[in-house]
């Protein structure tokens, strides 16, 4: 008896049906392809119509109303559009002061936050201690607080009748305290950095609670001490938090009215403080409007550096890291 062959496939030429899909496979495309090239011929009307509510709230709220200053910034009160507004503002010895103390003051607050709040955001997540949720969650209600109502508590204690210059006068009795810097660039700076410091441990607390305790176990087991862990691993691992945490820290500082106006500093007049004191005080809207231009010019490029810097800086990190 004759042994029974197993039925092989008819070729691909003959007339039997095909397996469903083959002829697509035949054709260099894969069912998985063809949903895809669907989706991408979708019209460009219906894209361009869910980009329009977006951009026309961008317009709305932010570029026309800018469009406005810099528009008010050439209208001078009597004659002719002209930028004599510019010329007589840029030329002011009180708008370069300005520009000088905005500068200096948010990049050392920015340098002070980073470091003081690297180093408050390391004791929080990797030491434990009694309180350590609850400052945490406490990080989170300071980010709602109002700046001024941080200036008028250290105003309360560091001021010339606050509580330390009042514990001086009770045990010397001494007509004053010796204690008198917050109507300084030093207070300025002080309060500055107390109120932004947690705009960087959030992001850092955050970035903290992703690291590995196995890879702080495994650099500890190696013999690392605390510091080279702190270099080698943790660091690494925050670098985009920090910038993230710098970079808003650095544009509010710029930006900043609240802090300068309530300590009072003399001598201290920053972009936003010369915008109040032309616009209110003087009655010289073009000029106000020069000023705000300029600020908004400062604030993007300083901006614009910060980003630069941080990102050599996290490339160069990832490639040492490589």
């Amino acid at each position: 008896m004759a042994s029974a062959r197993p039925a092989t496939r008819p070729a691909t030429g003959s007339g039997e049906p095909r397996e469903p899909g083959a002829a697509a496979h035949a054709a260099g495309a894969t069912p998985d392809r063809v949903p895809r090239r669907a989706r991408s011929a979708r019209p460009a009307l219906l894209r361009t119509l869910w980009a329009l509510p977006p951009v026309a709230a961008l317009g709305l709220f932010f570029l026309y109303p800018l469009a406005l200053v810099v528009r008010q910034s050439f209208t001078p009160d009597t004659g002719p559009r002209s930028a004599h507004a510019y010329r007589q503002v840029l030329g002011e010895h009180s708008f370069r002061s300005a520009v000088w103390n905005t500068v200096w003051i948010a990049a050392a607050s920015t340098a002070g936050c980073l470091v003081l709040g690297f180093g408050l955001a390391l004791v929080v997540a990797f030491v434990p201690f009694p309180g350590a949720k609850v400052l945490g969650r406490f990080i989170d209600v300071f980010l709602a607080f109002p700046s001024f109502l941080i200036t008028l508590a250290l105003l309360f204690v560091y001021g010339s009748a606050g509580l330390a210059n009042g514990a001086w006068t009770d045990l010397t009795g001494a007509a004053s305290g010796p204690v008198d810097f917050l109507r300084t660039p030093w207070g300025v700076l002080l309060a500055e950095v107390t109120y932004f410091t947690p705009f960087v441990m959030r992001p850092l607390l955050a970035a903290f609670s992703q690291v590995e305790p196995a890879q702080l176990e495994a650099a500890a087991s190696l013999g690392a001490r605390a510091p080279r862990i702190v270099r080698q691993v943790i660091l690494p691992e925050s670098l985009a938090a920090l910038a993230a945490g710098g970079g808003l820290v650095l544009v509010l500082c710029l930006n900043e009215f609240g802090i300068v106006l309530f300590t009072g500093a003399k001598g201290v007049t920053t972009l936003p403080l010369l915008v109040y004191s032309k616009a209110i005080l003087d009655g010289d809207y073009p000029g106000a409007c020069v000023v705000a231009v300029a600020s908004v010019l400062l604030s993007a490029a300083c901006y614009g550096l910060y980003r630069a810097a941080m990102a050599r800086a996290l490339g160069g990190g990832r490639r040492a890291g490589a």
